[in-house]
């Protein structure tokens, strides 16, 4: 991939963007090694740290579009990582909630994950690697609250 020159790499757009595209590639790439996709570990994740939800809630939650959601809970069902009942207090609608063997398999996937952001981040000491997640922290709560 060509990491471009000159006034390109005096651009922090372009170089968050490029950045981006490596960490993507290294994420989906890592995950597809223990068959599993990056809205996986999102929703696992999401079930993880909130608790079961309904399809819309969990949607919010993980940020995973609607039609991509639906696919994505199937998939997991399918495997047994997550089970889908009827809400009782609203039969048409579905709470999605995270098995144990979900749990295991987020266990698995943390794991991987943080391999990929060693990989990722390589370059950087430890104090670095805080200072860039304190800065893209920022930016992205700055850029969330005015979106």
């Amino acid at each position: 991939m060509d990491t471009g020159s000159g006034r390109l790499r005096t651009l922090p757009s372009w170089m968050l963007s490029q950045t981006a595209q490596y960490a993507h590639r290294l994420v989906s790439e890592g995950l597809s090694e223990v068959g599993a996709r990056g809205y996986h570990y999102r929703l696992l994740t999401a079930l993880e740290e909130s608790g079961p939800a309904s399809q819309a809630a969990l949607g919010r939650r993980s940020a995973i579009h609607l039609s991509d959601l639906v696919a994505t809970i199937t998939e997991l069902a399918d495997q047994g990582l997550v089970s889908r009942e009827p809400d009782p207090a609203d039969r048409r609608r579905n709470v999605i909630t995270i098995t144990p063997a979900g749990r295991r398999q987020l266990k698995r996937l943390e794991k991987r994950i943080a391999r990929v952001q060693d990989e990722l981040l390589a370059p950087l000491t430890a104090a670095e690697r805080d200072q860039l997640t304190t800065l893209l922290t920022r930016l992205l709560d700055h850029h969330a609250r005015n979106a």
